[in-house]
């Protein structure tokens, strides 16, 4: 049933698109190479970034784009020469760099990034937190506005992204399944195949 409400849904859109913008060449992101991946809740979190109270002056939302734009998995942006990451978030000229700079300590700062000093590179390899932890962090640090707050949570209802509860909840079961002992009676076999007594590990 809800292939059949999604199918309708997309339908309906098509139909829409077609009676209203039928010579127009849409985006859809069908058969597309040239897309990133980011959360539905994207457009809060940046409202939320550039806020003064959280970032002051230094707004790192064109910063924060750029680096979802450079993702391709693993939550990891290896990173390119600075000036091009500066350019391609906006900033020009001989400041260029530095005004990126130091949006990307605010972004670091609020827990939205880690970044892996590699020789002369400040920020050779980036890592993505998971918005959804960041936030819940700041959050419980009394630094997000409960209304902004119940806003998110309600769009990531409607959209099936998963809470922080359940993603620590998630994250807790794995390693508690990853350090179970082994079961009694039971040895490593070959290439660390378990093997009980009696049933040879193949």
């Amino acid at each position: 049933m809800t292939d059949k409400k999604l199918t309708g849904a997309s339908g309906r859109r098509r139909s829409l698109r077609r009676e209203y913008w039928k010579n127009d060449d849409a985006w859809t992101g069908d058969n597309e190479k040239g897309w990133f991946r980011a959360p539905r809740t994207l457009p809060l979190v940046l409202g939320l970034l550039g806020q003064k109270d959280l970032s002051g002056a230094l707004d790192p939302t064109k910063v924060y784009l750029e680096l979802l734009a450079r993702h391709i998995d693993n939550g990891i942006v290896e990173m390119s020469g600075e000036p091009d990451h500066a350019y391609a978030a906006g900033y020009l000229g001989s400041r260029g760099v530095r005004t990126w700079q130091e949006r990307m300590k605010v972004l670091e700062n609020l827990g939205f990034i880690r970044s892996k000093h590699i020789g002369n590179q400040r920020h050779k390899y980036v890592l993505l937190v998971h918005p959804t932890v960041a936030i819940q962090e700041l959050y419980e640090a009394d630094r997000v506005p409960q209304q902004w707050y119940d806003t998110f949570r309600a769009r990531q209802i409607e959209t099936g992204d998963v809470h922080f509860e359940s993603r620590r909840r998630a994250k807790k079961a794995a390693k508690q399944a990853k350090s179970a002992p082994l079961p009694s009676g039971g040895k490593k076999g070959q290439k660390g195949k378990v093997s009980v007594k009696g049933s040879p590990a193949p």
